[in-house]
């Protein structure tokens, strides 16, 4: 019989900001009412990154977040407030913050999948792009042209620049080459942080490219001598398997600390449940919505924690195929929902404490909070479609005693099942296949 053994004694660190995500949430408005707010701000979400918030029209579409939508005509003065625009970026921004969410800023634009290309052509000049960012964070950080005091700390340069090789017809995210891209990166990197030391200056976004384009991305970083900032670097994955996420991030650890960025951040800022993109694509955005798609979420978080990763940013909490948090038409919470608020019950007691696995299959973590109260996940995500159900036996020391426990499975939204009142320490519990398992005290 399986076994997790849990020790609340045991302190290993802080939990993590494994549950933030790409995007905020939708009030309702006076008529067609339908919105997400109160619901995703009880999911206590860290961060939101807001990326492709532009293909959203609730955010304010075609005008919010991207430098081409905030600062419409290239030619312009970056100095003069008046060649900006801010509304609806303002707007956007503040309802995330309204839920208790701290904005990531990603400066450049969303993905183009069309044949003519606006945001993600190169810009004409490096350093008046770097000035127009300068002034985006002035507006929102030093109340520059009536804006705000919102100590938004990362400001994240540009998205998935290695999506596309330097000869593709079709370049979706950066127009330019590699090389093009690495001086780009330098020009704006060092401009912002010389602007504002205290804040958190990274990117690049990497699609996934971890070798030869990862290389010389951190090559041209030190090269000449030099050190060009990387306060975080941001990357994504998308996989069917927990495991696949964490060999990656541990290559890019690995790189990291040999190009001399020990102390910068690994931020996962996009992943999902992603079978294929051609064939399997329909079939992987069933799943994503589905029971399969919120174990894979959990279980992903639970080996998060234990990784060298420091912020993990599921995409997308905006509406669309890779949301599984809420339903595209009514915004009412799906199965996905649950890891998220899960895991913000984890985060608020703040100190994670030992907990082990002895099937790979069944993935962990345990938290205690200051004031005693205890509090594990346990996650049963199988990779075989015709895995059993599996009874395990749950060994716990430095508790109270007995758990409140909450089930989260085809059958069950996140209900309690009852108060389980341990013998001798122990309980069995019966999972079926992607199933989640909360216990607190």
């Amino acid at each position: 019989m399986p076994e997790v053994t849990i020790d609340f004694t045991k302190e290993i660190g802080a939990i993590k900001p494994m549950h933030a995500v790409n995007n905020g949430p939708i009030k309702a408005k006076s008529d067609q009412t339908r919105g997400n707010f109160d619901a995703y701000s009880a999911a206590n979400i860290p961060y939101a990154r807001n990326h492709d918030a532009s293909f959203c029209s609730s955010y304010g579409g075609e005008h919010a977040v991207d430098i081409s939508a905030v600062f419409p005509d290239f030619v312009s003065d970056p100095e003069n407030p008046d060649s900006y625009d801010f509304v609806l970026t303002d707007e956007y921004l503040k309802t995330t913050l309204d839920a208790g969410t701290k904005i990531f800023y990603r400066l450049g634009s969303k993905i183009e999948h069309w044949s003519k290309k606006y945001g993600t052509l190169p810009p004409k000049d490096f350093q008046k792009w770097a000035v127009i960012c300068e002034h985006i964070i002035k507006h929102y950080n030093e109340g520059w042209a009536d804006g705000f005091h919102w100590d938004i700390d990362y400001w994240e340069i540009w998205n998935e620049p290695d999506l596309d090789p330097d000869d593709s017809d079709n370049k979706r995210t950066w127009g330019g080459t590699a090389a093009e891209f690495y001086t780009f990166y330098a020009v704006a990197a060092r401009h912002l942080k010389s602007r504002f030391p205290h804040l958190k200056i990274g990117g690049p976004a990497l699609a996934g490219q971890t070798g030869k384009w990862l290389d010389g991305f951190l090559a041209s970083l030190t090269k000449n001598g030099g050190r060009v900032p990387l306060d975080f670097f941001s990357w994504h994955i998308y996989t069917t398997d927990p495991k696949r996420i964490i060999e990656m991030a541990n290559v890019i650890r690995e790189k990291l600390n040999r190009a001399g960025y020990e102390t910068t951040e690994s931020i996962l800022n996009e992943w999902n449940y992603v079978e294929g993109w051609t064939d399997q694509f329909i079939h992987s955005i069933e799943m994503i919505i589905s029971m399969r798609g919120a174990a894979f979420t959990q279980a992903s978080m639970c080996l998060g924690q234990n990784s060298t990763i420091d912020m993990m940013m599921y995409y997308d909490a905006r509406p669309c195929a890779f949301n599984g948090l809420f339903d595209f038409y009514t915004y009412r919470p799906l199965k996905g929902y649950y890891p998220f608020f899960i895991f913000s019950k984890l985060s608020k007691m703040g100190t994670q404490v030992q907990a082990d696995s002895d099937l790979g299959e069944l993935y962990t973590v345990a938290a205690r909070g200051k004031d005693g109260k205890c509090a594990a996940v346990i996650c049963y995500y199988p990779q075989d479609g015709n895995a059993e159900n599996q009874a395990v036996t749950v060994h716990t020391s430095g508790g109270k005693g007995g758990f409140d426990t909450f089930l989260l499975d085809d059958g069950h939204d996140f209900e309690k099942t009852g108060i389980t009142e341990l013998n001798g320490n122990e309980a069995v519990f019966h999972l079926k296949p992607n199933s989640i398992l909360f216990l607190t005290q």
